[in-house]
């Protein structure tokens, strides 16, 4: 079973990501805090309704708040192949790579609902993102997009040649494309000089 909303399958994914990364699960106040949110109240809702799905499970001890994240075993068959395109930069901006007609194999629930003819995969290289676990070496799942929401991590096409992915955000006739590393300063430009390539959708990490 996948989650019901797109916000759902961000929480999901975040809190697997923040699992693999850290070891323990985030709190209410550490989602709430990673995708802007005021109210914890509105997470509990979103996580609420995760454990209703079956995906997450609720466990209380000594007044703390754990996650334990259930992943439904794929089935035998539950593997499908996405194209592998080349890299994008969480950095500063890469040119782009052509198709080389690679393929690499992923786990159908990371698509969610996503048709994997739609997705496609960037090796990430950089750490612009890390403070939203993609890290270098990565392998980002894209759903091929052209429109976005703000606030959603993109692959942005920076005057046609250059690929960077990062959080969008739109002031005016502006794009500010967001870093999430505290050590980097946002790229501002004209939104006549960006186009949205693709909208993050999940993560591989290679074996080490």
């Amino acid at each position: 079973m996948q989650p019901r909303t797109q916000r759902q399958k961000e929480i999901f994914d975040y809190i697997q990501r923040f699992i693999e990364r850290h070891g323990y699960e985030p709190s209410y106040a550490q989602i709430a805090r990673h995708f802007g949110i005021s109210s914890k109240a509105t997470i509990a809702k979103h996580i609420e309704a995760l454990e209703k799905r079956g995906l997450l499970a609720r466990s209380h001890a000594n007044g703390s708040f754990g996650l334990n994240v259930h992943v439904e075993e794929a089935a035998g068959d539950a593997v499908c192949e996405v194209r592998l395109l080349g890299r994008v930069a969480a950095g500063a901006p890469l040119e782009t790579v052509d198709d080389n007609g690679e393929t690499i194999g992923v786990p159908r629930f990371l698509l969610g609902r996503v048709r994997p003819e739609r997705v496609y995969a960037l090796r990430v290289s950089g750490d612009s993102m890390i403070d939203e676990h993609i890290c270098d070496g990565d392998i980002a799942l894209i759903e091929n997009r052209v429109d976005a929401r703000d606030g959603e991590i993109v692959v942005a096409l920076i005057e046609g040649s250059r690929a960077t992915l990062k959080r969008l955000h739109r002031f005016g006739r502006e794009v500010e494309l967001r870093p999430a590393n505290s050590q980097l300063e946002p790229i501002r430009l004209p939104a006549s000089q960006v186009q949205v390539q693709g909208i993050f959708r999940g993560l591989l990490r290679p074996a080490a």
